[in-house]
């Protein structure tokens, strides 16, 4: 796998050494990969692709197992940068639950990715993320706070995203995400989203409102009617000639 791996990185290299090209999006993003490295964790062996782009400089990178490069439907989870629940371990979001489920799931596969995307606060960057917690700390919610700020509930663009899986070529994944704008960018961007894979967290006392939030105003596919709900049973049941008022029928 190693030599495999190594071998078609290396030749992506050597065919395209320095990438340019029109850019991804309404910013034009252009990312270029510029190193690969064995990276051996708790939750598996990886790989780590780093990549850089031309518009802001920020980094990026793609935790891989497997054979990814040229794959079909890789199981793929999108994960944006947070410094407090990632690193410090905050009980205000989920984020640093989804990054261990998903480098944990990911670790048992023969092949998949966690792309981790430098997108910190939704987009907002870190100071206006601790502004928008304090606000919530005044009563708004996580969206409330974000528009009182001048932001939409969600600044992320995931073009960067799309052109780093068309620079591995992958045209085709397995999507970890309970996040409909996720499916939606990747498709307009030229990715097929073959599947989608529920990702949904317990709640905790500290992020239940939060989430919640999620659900209710950005769209989220999170369930909190009560009653037991495995994240198998997240997509609607489906057969074929229904009608989607009866698949949400049966849901109900």
């Amino acid at each position: 796998m190693t030599t495999t791996i190594h071998n078609k990185f290396d030749l992506l290299l050597e065919q395209d050494p320095n990438h340019e090209c029109e850019g991804f999006g309404k910013d034009k993003v252009c990312v270029r990969i510029v190193a690969l490295a064995e990276l051996p964790t708790r939750f598996g062996d990886f790989h780590i692709i780093a990549f850089e782009n031309n518009r802001d400089g920020k980094e990026h990178v793609a935790i891989t197992k497997g054979d990814v490069i040229g794959a079909k439907d890789v199981p793929v989870r999108l994960h944006s940068e947070c410094l407090t629940g990632d690193a410090i371990g905050s009980l205000r979001c989920d984020c640093r639950d989804q990054l261990e489920a998903s480098l944990t799931a990911i670790g048992k596969m023969d092949t998949g990715m966690v792309l981790y995307l430098r997108q910190e606060g939704r987009g907002i960057g870190l100071i206006n993320k601790i502004r928008a917690y304090e606000l919530q700390d005044d009563g708004l919610d996580t969206v409330e706070a974000n528009i009182a700020l001048g932001f939409r509930d969600d600044e992320r663009d995931y073009a960067v995203a799309a052109h780093m899986l068309k620079s591995l070529k992958i045209d085709s994944v397995q999507l970890m995400t309970n996040n409909p704008k996720k499916i939606n960018q990747l498709t307009q961007y030229g990715i097929e989203v073959a599947q989608r894979i529920p990702h949904i967290m317990d709640a905790n006392e500290h992020n239940k409102f939060y989430l919640e939030t999620k659900a209710a105003k950005s769209g989220h596919m999170i369930d909190f009617r009560g009653k037991q709900h495995l994240p198998e049973q997240s997509d609607r049941p489906y057969i074929k000639g229904m009608t989607e008022e009866q698949a949400i029928a049966i849901q109900e």
